[in-house]
Parts: C-alpha cells; sequence; structure tokens
C-alpha cells in the first residue's frame, strides 16, 4: 500500500476539515493574509497620493490668491465695466435683494447672477472696496491655477504641473483677468472645472474605476457657469469633451457621460434663478436667452467689431514672454511622441474651441477666450518639461528668466495704472459725501456714471437725463440701451428714474425739500445750457458736479432756459 505524503493529503468532503499547508496553521493564515495586505496597501498609498495631490494643489490655488489680491487696492475700479458690474452687486447688497439684478435700480439682465452674488458676499465681508469689489476674479484665478495643477499633476507629471502652474499664474493674461472685475474670469472658472472634472471621470470610465461622483461635480460646474454667464457655460466644455471624444473614437465613453443624476443635479442648479424671474417678469426667458445668447452672437450691430483672426494676436501677446517659446509645441516632433496622446488631445480641443467659438461672430472682447488659457499653457510648458527630463541644462534657466520677466512685466502694469489712473467718479464722489444726505437725489447730465454710487453710498437711485424718446437708443450697443432695456420690465420705476430734459427743468424750477446733485461734464452746458450760469460745487479731470439747494434753483425759472455764453 502506497502512501502519500503528510502534507499532500489532500482534504475531505468532512464539515470543519481545512487543507494543510507547508510550515504548519500559521504560516497557511500568513500566506493568506499577503494579498489582503498588499491591497490594504496600495489603497493607502493611492489615497496618501490624493491627498497629497488635493493639498499641493490648495497650496498652488492659495499662492496665486496671495500673488494677485496683493494689489487689487491699488487702483479705483474702471469704467464702464467694473464701475457696471460692481454697481449691480453693490445694489444688491444695498436693497437686501439678491435674486433680481439691478442697474440704477431697474431690473438688469444681460448677464446672469453668479458674479453679483460672489460679489455683493464679499462687499458684506470685507467691505465697500476696490480689494473686495475684485474678489471674484482672484478667486476665479486662483480656481484655475489649483485645477489646471491638480489634473496634470493626476495625468501627466508632478513637474509639468509646477511648471504649467506658474505660467498660468504670471503671464500678463490671466494676471489682467484675474485683477478686473467682470465676469470673463469667473465663468472662465467654471468651464475650466467643468472640463477638468468631465475629463477626469472620461478618464476613471476608461480604467474601470468609479466615476460618477467626479461626472456629478462636472455637471454641477456646469450648473454655476451657466448661472456665470449663460448658455456658453454648458456650450463650450460639451464642445470640448464631445470633439475631444469622438477625435479619439471613445464613443462608448461619450455615451456614458449622460448620467441622469448628473443632469437633475445640473438642472438643480440652474434654472431655479431662470424659473423665477420668468415667473416675475414676463419678457424675461425672450430677452435673456433669445436676444442676449443668440442674436448678440450673430448680430453684427454690437460694439467692438474685429477680424476674425483678433484673437490670435491678442493671446500671442498678452501671454508674453512665454509665448515666445510657442513654436516648440508646433514641431511636428512633439506630436510624434504617443506619451500623453489622450491628454494632448485633450488639450487641443480645448484650445481650438474657446478659440473659434469666439472668433466667429464680430463683436470681440480680450477676456472672453480666457477660457483656453490653461491649455494654452500646457503646450507652453509640456516641451520645457520634456526638455528638463531629458537634462537639458539650458531649459531650467529660461524657465526662470521667462518667469522673472513676466512677473517683472505685471507689476510694471500695476504701477502703470497707480501712477497714471484712468478716469473714474472716485474723486468726485468723495468730495460730495461730505455734504451728501440720504434724502439728496443725484441726477447725472448726459451719461450714466456706473461707479459713483459705489464710492457715494446714495440712499436712492439716481435720474439719468436723456432723449429717451431717440428711436437710435434700441439699435445702439451703450449706457442708454442698458438702462432703455432695463426700464421695460419695470415701467413704473423707469419713468422715475429715466428723466426728459424739459421734465429735470421743471424739477429744478418747483419747488423742492430736498438737495440736487447734478453730476455732468465740462461740456454738459451743451446739451444742458442753464448749468453755464451755476457754480460747480467740485470738479475732477473733465467732470463737474453742482449742488442745488432746495427752491427754485434757476434765476430764468419764468421763462425758457438762455444758452450758454460764447
Amino acid at each position: 500500500m502506497r502512501i502519500r505524503p503528510r502534507s499532500s493529503v489532500r482534504c475531505m468532503p468532512v464539515p470543519g476539515c481545512r487543507p494543510k499547508t507547508k510550515g504548519g496553521p500559521e504560516r497557511g493564515r500568513a500566506a493568506k493574509g499577503l494579498p489582503a495586505m498588499k491591497n490594504l496597501m496600495q489603497r493607502y498609498t493611492a489615497l496618501l497620493a490624493k491627498v497629497l495631490g488635493l493639498r499641493s494643489a490648495c497650496l498652488c490655488a492659495l499662492g496665486t490668491f496671495v500673488w494677485l489680491a496683493a494689489t487689487t487696492w491699488t487702483r479705483p475700479l474702471l469704467i464702464p465695466d467694473e464701475g457696471r458690474y460692481v454697481g449691480v452687486a453693490w445694489e444688491m447688497l444695498k436693497r437686501g435683494e439678491w435674486s433680481v439684478p439691478r442697474l440704477d435700480g431697474l431690473p438688469f439682465f444681460h448677464k446672469p447672477p453668479l458674479f453679483y452674488w460672489i460679489t455683493a458676499a464679499s462687499l458684506k465681508l470685507f467691505g465697500a472696496n476696490a480689494w473686495a469689489a475684485r474678489m471674484s476674479s482672484v478667486l476665479a484665478a486662483a480656481l484655475i491655477v489649483g485645477l489646471a495643477f491638480w489634473f496634470l499633476r493626476k495625468y501627466a507629471s508632478q513637474r509639468l504641473a509646477a511648471l504649467a502652474a506658474v505660467v498660468l499664474a504670471t503671464q500678463p493674461f490671466l494676471f489682467g483677468g484675474g485683477q478686473y472685475a467682470n465676469l470673463d474670469m469667473t465663468v472662465a472658472a467654471m468651464i475650466t472645472a467643468t472640463v477638468v472634472l468631465a475629463a477626469d471621470a472620461a478618464f476613471r470610465i476608461e480604467a474601470g474605476r468609479a466615476y460618477r461622483g467626479m461626472l456629478t461635480l462636472a455637471y454641477a460646474a456646469a450648473g454655476l457657469g451657466f448661472l456665470a454667464k449663460g448658455l456658453i457655460g454648458i456650450v463650450l466644455p460639451g464642445a470640448i469633451i464631445v470633439f475631444w471624444l469622438l477625435g479619439r473614437r471613445r464613443v462608448d465613453v461619450l455615451l456614458r457621460m449622460f448620467y441622469v443624476p448628473a443632469i437633475a443635479v445640473f438642472l438643480l442648479v440652474s434654472l431655479p434663478w431662470m424659473i423665477a424671474m420668468q415667473w416675475r417678469y414676463s419678457g424675461f426667458f425672450d430677452y435673456y436667452i433669445v436676444y442676449q445668447h443668440f442674436k448678440r452672437f450673430l448680430e453684427s450691430g454690437f460694439n467692438n467689431p474685429y477680424p476674425f483672426w483678433f484673437y490670435v494676436p491678442v493671446l500671442l501677446v498678452l501671454s508674453l514672454p512665454w509665448s515666445i517659446q510657442v513654436w516648440r509645441a508646433a514641431r511636428p516632433a512633439y506630436w510624434r511622441n504617443p506619451e500623453r496622446a489622450a491628454l494632448r488631445g485633450l488639450m487641443l480641443s480645448w484650445l481650438l474651441v474657446v478659440l473659434i467659438f469666439f472668433s466667429i461672430p464680430s463683436s470681440k472682447l480680450v477676456g472672453y477666450i480666457l477660457p483656453l488659457l490653461v491649455p494654452f499653457a500646457f503646450f507652453l510648458s509640456e516641451p520645457f518639461e520634456l526638455r528638463m527630463r531629458a537634462g537639458e541644462s539650458k531649459a531650467l534657466a529660461t524657465f526662470s528668466i521667462y518667469t522673472l520677466v513676466s512677473i517683472g512685466l505685471c507689476l510694471v502694469a500695476v504701477l502703470a495704472l497707480v501712477v497714471a489712473p484712468q478716469p473714474s467718479s472716485k474723486p468726485l464722489a468723495l468730495a460730495m459725501r461730505a455734504q451728501f444726505q440720504p434724502g439728496d437725489q443725484v441726477v447725472m447730465l448726459g451719461r450714466y456714471r456706473y461707479d459713483l454710487d459705489f464710492y457715494l453710498r446714495a440712499g436712492r437711485p439716481a435720474y439719468v437725463v436723456s432723449d429717451w424718446d431717440d428711436p437710435s437708443i434700441k439699435t445702439e450697443d451703450n449706457w442708454r440701451k442698458e438702462l432703455y432695456d432695463a426700464g421695460q420690465f419695470e415701467p413704473d420705476a423707469a419713468a422715475r428714474t429715466l428723466v426728459r430734459p424739459a421734465a429735470l427743468v421743471q424739477q429744478l424750477c418747483s419747488a423742492r425739500t430736498h438737495v440736487i446733485w447734478l453730476v455732468g461734464d465740462r461740456n454738459s452746458f451743451h446739451d444742458f445750457p442753464f448749468v453755464a450760469a451755476m457754480t460747480p460745487y467740485a470738479a475732477d479731470r473733465k467732470l463737474r458736479v453742482w449742488r442745488v439747494e432746495p427752491g427754485p434753483a434757476l434765476r430764468f425759472c419764468d421763462g425758457t432756459p438762455r444758452s450758454a455764453p460764447e
């Protein structure tokens, strides 16, 4: 009878019987625990990498915030844009009405409310000053740099992420946009967040990892993009991801990106404000969606008409000195490199979609193409990273020189604005505040001064005097059309605020119990002859203000106002 070795005896199917392993039961349990321990270590390492990556991205965003916020207080608000958009946020805070954006007390639906909400919250926290007024743009720029660092560190390398972050944060284009209080940087941040999160979800799908949480965040960011500047917050990131995946023939991944709960989150974020405004103002949808989105995009009668190629030199000039190196990314050898092909495809789709989309309409503003700065920084920084990895000694020295030059250009631009400040209502408003009372009435002659109320802290909307029956108002893209359009939503308020010249003379000649402050310029007597006989209360550059005491103010109220002296 042949006897098997004891170690090879198989366990019979008897309950409680376990196979024996070489070295005894203790060694068997240890051998079984090795895969579990290895799996635990892998999970711990991955979690640690996530934490460190997130921490590094936060530190990168914080550094960018400090760099941008350090000089935003040095100059008054620029007009018209900063005065207009900060003025709307200030009025939102002053009235305590956060749902309806208002310009001089009238509903202002040119743009959605996200920028106004962030700015109004900042003004409430930090006071009504230029530093707080520019907070939304500073935060948005810092978010862009932090997101770029996080994404490139995850799908490229730590070095490339750091280089791209430096290129982004120091170039004059992002620096200027991050210090300018308008909607462009805020919507650029939301578009960047949507693209980065959606691309991360797509890469997760391809790797067979959990992706729905990240995809839901991407849809939420798209909802915020809609609240930042309307449909482009959805259209642009959607087109970027679609063209990228189609170019890689990953239709399977694209179809899985349409996740119903994520779409529901998008609708929950984006629609309530618009539904509330349509419920309150019956013509809101037609004006906000049809006119502001489609007609303004397709028509050519708006300001700032430029040729199709306008944004190419703008991008190259405002990204100096970094853009000097763009030729390295244009070489065929760069594109033949199979490493990071999917990532390069995403960045190329991102760059071209934004550039072409905003080049189509004739009306062009520089800040529109801020969403493409991340892919442009990628194409500027990756050649540096490849050269450094190859051991090219000059690459790091060149990068350092470019960084110092770029920082110098940003600081020189700030200094230039401080030394030679742009026109502002601030000096005039500060002079008026010495005697201004809450019951006083401001009257603006022939032009609306967007930033005056922010600095004056007036208690009521200003009267704006112009020929509001002029039919050309409907066809011109200027301050008069903004106020005229706003007045269509609340005609009764517009009748009080938008004043004809004859009605102003009647007010000045009537018995009043409050002071009137006339705000105009040194040429106002051409359209309002009576100011020629009045002594200005204060003057700054071209601006003038006249203080009119209660009671009949004009010496010739018994007849037609005389013309100004030659």
